[in-house]
């Protein structure tokens, strides 16, 4: 698979955002190390996580340990693999997040994260969301004594917008690896933080990056909104027929033309869903269909968090 920059690494052009093997609907066990696995296999080297993807809430870290397990069953090389966690938000078992940003935290829950994916230093730690009762410089002030203190060897941060950028990216003396942040078709609020990031040098991981696209297929909800959803979408469609693949891959595929900082993170609990997205990577869109796909995406002005 074709690779981008993360820091001071290279990863594969798609990743795996592992989140949906861990919460409400997830697989069991064995299907999630399948799909974990047939993502290794596709040549994804990039496997993203949080300590609090989880379902119930005594199972904090339940996404980070199946991850690891997976990592252990897989019998290929796993050396290249960049496993990135994040720590900061919480889930009280009732659906609900919250969200602890001090430093104090921070620094424990990197311990536990470290202690469950069984490493010395974590490759990518990223801040998962900022804190509004802490001083942000303080929170991100905690990723730099992590770095400095070899627990971690990439910093990144999650839901922000572009001031909280640029102070991260200078808080961290310009080691800021990586911005989280949600995008898609249906989403673009995130579009100057993209141009920031791409501007500094730093990765963009859009979270949830086939939003749209999923309720326009045939399979989705009820009929007005299918019918809705798939006009908006049509040309993901059009042109996903005239390649002869599925408008998701076409999606995938849009977000990689965007930028050289964007690193795509699909969820799956399918192995054929992964398979097909890591494929994304290969697809060349032209000029003109990058504009079609650009133009027909609707700009949602709603600021979401996960």
């Amino acid at each position: 698979m074709r690779a981008r920059r993360l820091g001071d690494v290279h990863v594969s052009a798609i990743g795996l955002g592992a989140m949906p093997l861990s919460v409400e609907g997830r697989p069991d066990e064995d299907a999630a190390v399948a799909t974990i696995i047939a993502a290794l296999d596709a040549g994804v080297t990039l496997i993203d996580t949080a300590d609090s993807y989880h379902w119930h809430a005594d199972e904090t870290g339940h996404n980070e340990s199946l991850v690891a397990r997976a990592l252990t069953r897989y019998g290929g090389d796993t050396a290249s693999v960049l496993v990135a966690t994040k720590g900061g938000r919480g889930r009280p078992g009732d659906g609900s997040w919250t969200v602890t940003g001090t430093p104090e935290h921070l620094k424990n829950a990197c311990d536990a994260s470290r202690r469950r994916l069984g490493v010395d230093t974590l490759g990518l730690y990223q801040l998962h969301k900022p804190d509004p009762q802490v001083p942000w410089a303080e929170s991100v002030g905690a990723l730099a004594e992590l770095l400095d203190a070899g627990k971690i060897r990439a910093a990144g941060i999650s839901n922000v917008d572009a001031d909280q950028i640029r102070e991260a990216h200078a808080v961290l003396g310009g080691r800021l690896a990586s911005v989280q942040n949600r995008f898609s078709p249906e989403a673009r609020d995130s579009a100057p933080e993209l141009r920031l990031c791409e501007e500094l040098g730093v990765a963009f991981l859009p979270w949830s990056p086939l939003g749209g696209i999923s309720r326009s297929v045939l399979e989705g909800p009820a009929a007005d909104d299918r019918r809705r959803a798939h006009g908006v979408y049509e040309p993901f469609h059009e042109i996903a027929r005239d390649h002869g693949v599925s408008p998701q891959r076409v999606c995938l595929a849009w977000l990689l033309a965007l930028s050289p900082a964007v690193i795509p993170i699909p969820g799956a609990r399918r192995t054929a869903s992964i398979r097909d997205s890591a494929a994304a990577a290969d697809l060349v869109l032209s000029a003109e269909e990058i504009a079609r796909l650009t133009s027909a995406t609707p700009l949602d002005e709603r600021r979401v968090t996960r």
